[in-house]
């Protein structure tokens, strides 16, 4: 009986490999007689081909041409005066506070305010709740940290849910952390199974930065990237809950104007998410250009796009560029969105340049690791993209804002730049290629030029997942800013404080210039092993005016989570850095 099944396989897969055969080679139109169990497994293969797929992808002659977006979750963030009819409350307690070096200390928590009014009302079961779960709980010490779900059955009443949430020690001066709040919470919904409705009540009222900060955490935080995922595998999050109501004593006029603005963020954070995650055979230079299409026609006219293709290209002498884009599959698209205020008044103009590497196999210097992860080489441009959908969104009024982005593939074919090729940079430089793996600096050399002289952008920032040694330094969870312009580098270290994109600034050691020195062009394009950011840095400083300010920021580390994949890095850094210029005489 083993045997004839097993012969029985053998014929089904020959007469399947067979069917398979004379489908490619017999035309569309032709007639061929088929055996029975052929026509069985022919009449699957033509249903599955009439069902919708799950994502678009290419088929053998063409590139992918475009790229799903992740759409928010339709859950709605307001205010409100009261929990109302909330089936899960959340309930924010500051830690109490402790004399100076005395930590340890076990201070009771004294509620007040509607939180004193809820733990009555339901005969002190708040501090019960706290009490018992103190070694965990630790007084509310730690923002976002929670206690158990207690829940409270009423007969006849859907049951109510009650949890309370630390919200860390309170400072009058920063206020609560609101980001790790919205973050917290938002997980807290999403565990929560058939919750309808959320209320969180605060001891105090939110300003309008931290009421964006918070519905900005809330949002980006339920992201769910279903895009290629089929059936049981789809992974939703807060399927059944319609809001989440703010209940606070005081909040500012334009509360919903600033929810708004966190809403809009989280857009462009989605984005960027989506970007990094996009597995190469649907997102390519093709496909990205035809997203930042979509960007400007969503910006409400406040957003053109250009997109310049090989012969643009060529005509600007863009030869570091094009050096790395010949062994792409699909032609070069260079990527340019212009943001203009809506009154027209500029006071700034400036530049953002994202490396748009859709994926790097390293060349013919080939990578022997991590390659299943080299989608990730787009990351620069994912936030660059990902801020420009914000700005369309927010409006910052004041500033000029270039999104640049040179897109293309680092592969291997006939024409694919090799080491010892010299490539010309459209400022006229030279630049022996010493190895491969280093062509992402290629690509932003002539984006960085394009900027500068063709733009004449006032001042410029350069995002990449450009070295390992980077991530070597600072490991995965903060990028290293390198730039000689000390406000540049006091701004930008302000930003990342206050988005959460943790950076660090980097050491520019004039000295290490030595190593990019080329016996037979004007620069090489890396230097030894040692030191590698650091050359990185100086190698891109070739390309903008030396009086202008720059900073290149290199965010190989912070830009992938093993854990959660994409992180969004950038998007929020960029959109603030942006916002701000508009602001300055």
């Amino acid at each position: 009986m083993l045997c004839r099944q097993v012969g029985r396989m053998k014929f089904v897969n020959y007469a399947v490999r067979n069917l398979a055969i004379a489908s490619i080679l017999a035309p569309s139109y032709a007639f061929s007689p088929i055996t029975p169990i052929a026509q069985q497994f022919s009449s699957t293969a033509m249903r599955a081909s009439k069902m919708d797929q799950s994502f678009p992808t290419w088929s053998f002659d063409k590139p992918c041409g475009s790229m799903d977006w992740s759409q928010l979750v339709s859950t709605t963030l307001t205010t409100a005066e009261s929990q109302g009819e909330s089936d899960l409350i959340l309930v924010g307690v500051y830690a109490p506070p402790v004399a100076d070096g005395d930590e340890k200390a076990d201070v009771p928590i004294e509620l007040s305010g509607a939180a004193k009014d809820i733990d009555e009302a339901l005969g002190g079961a708040l501090k019960e709740l706290m009490e018992e779960n103190a070694k965990t709980f630790k007084g509310g010490a730690k923002t976002g940290g929670m206690t158990p779900t207690l829940r409270l059955a009423v007969p006849g009443e859907k049951s109510k849910r009650y949890v309370v949430v630390g919200l860390g020690k309170k400072d009058d001066k920063k206020g609560v952390d609101a980001a790790s709040l919205g973050k917290a919470i938002a997980a807290k919904c999403n565990d929560e199974a058939k919750v309808t409705s959320c209320a969180v009540i605060l001891p105090d009222g939110l300003n309008s930065a931290k009421l964006t900060d918070f519905s900005t955490a809330v949002y980006s935080s339920l992201y769910s990237d279903n895009r290629y995922r089929t059936g049981d595998k789809v992974k939703k999050l807060v399927e059944d809950l319609t809001d989440v109501k703010l209940v606070t004593s005081a909040l500012p006029d334009d509360a919903a104007d600033a929810i708004q603005a966190g809403k809009d963020m989280a857009t462009g954070i989605f984005l960027t998410k989506d970007i990094v995650n996009a597995p190469h055979n649907v997102l390519n230079s093709q496909s990205l250009a035809d997203t930042a299409k979509r960007i400007a026609a969503e910006s409400n006219g406040r957003i053109k796009c250009t997109i310049l293709n090989k012969k643009e290209c060529e005509a600007r002498g863009m030869g570091a560029y094009l050096g790395v884009a010949r062994g792409s599959e699909t032609e070069p698209q260079f990527i340019h969105l212009t943001y203009t205020p809506k009154t027209g008044k500029d006071n700034k103009k400036i530049g953002v340049v994202g490396k748009g590497l859709l994926f790097d196999t390293g060349g013919y210097n080939i990578k022997t690791a991590m390659m299943e992860l080299m989608k990730f080489d787009c990351g620069g441009s994912a936030a660059v993209l990902g801020a420009a959908r914000a700005v369309g969104a927010l409006q910052p009024e004041g500033v000029e804002a270039h999104f640049i982005v040179a897109a293309c593939e680092n592969m291997i074919n006939e024409k694919a730049v090799v080491p010892s090729d010299v490539l010309t940079a459209s400022n006229g430089m030279t630049i022996e290629i010493i190895n491969t793996d280093a062509e992402g600096r290629l690509t932003l050399a002539d984006a960085l030029v394009y900027a500068d002289k063709e733009l004449g952008c006032e001042s410029i920032i350069e995002l990449s997942t450009l070295t390992g040694a980077c991530m070597v330094s600072l490991g995965k969870e903060v990028a290293g800013v390198f730039t000689d312009n000390e406000d540049l580098a006091s701004e930008l270290k302000d930003i990342s404080e206050v988005t959460g994109d943790k950076s660090w600034r980097m050491p520019l050691e004039k000295s290490y210039n030595e190593q990019l020195e080329s016996k037979i062009a004007d620069i090489k394009n890396c230097g030894t092993r040692y030191g590698g950011a650091i050359t990185a840095g100086l190698f891109l400083q070739n390309f903008v005016d030396k009086k202008k300010p720059f900073a290149h920021i290199d965010i190989a580390g912070p830009v992938w989570s093993d854990k959660d994949c994409a992180t969004g890095y950038g998007a929020k850094l960029v959109t603030e850095w942006v916002s701000r210029q508009g602001k300055k005489e």
